[in-house]
């Protein structure tokens, strides 16, 4: 009867600070987008440096419209800016939360790997 009772303590301090279903539905779609390997390619390479699309396309020899397809999905979830410098577009990461994210995740995949 006891270790129900602690059982219950611990389900309420859950409910005190579980988010919402809103937040963790937003946080799964999230999640989702990192769940494609060349969009983890370009998160890769935008750690690295800003960089347009022909530029990446060369890198991870595909195509332009392929590049820009992942891009648009990423940028949906906000997850690169775009800068423009006359008619070329150059596609950098949001902010460090992104960048913490893929090494993170990086760092788990390794760790595995010993």
């Amino acid at each position: 009867m006891n270790e129900h009772n602690n059982n219950s303590g611990i389900a309420d301090r859950l409910s005190d600070v579980m988010p919402d279903e809103k937040a963790l539905y937003d946080a799964a779609e999230l999640l989702k987008v990192f769940g494609d390997s060349t969009r983890i390619r370009i998160i890769f390479i935008l750690c690295q440096e800003e960089m347009c699309v022909c530029d990446i396309a060369k890198r991870l020899e595909m195509t332009q419209s392929a590049i820009s397809h992942q891009l648009r999905v990423l940028k949906e979830a906000r997850l690169v800016n775009t800068r423009r410098n006359g008619k070329t577009i150059f596609y950098s990461l949001c902010d460090e939360h992104v960048k913490n994210i893929f090494y993170t995740a990086m760092e788990h995949v390794m760790e595995g790997k010993h």
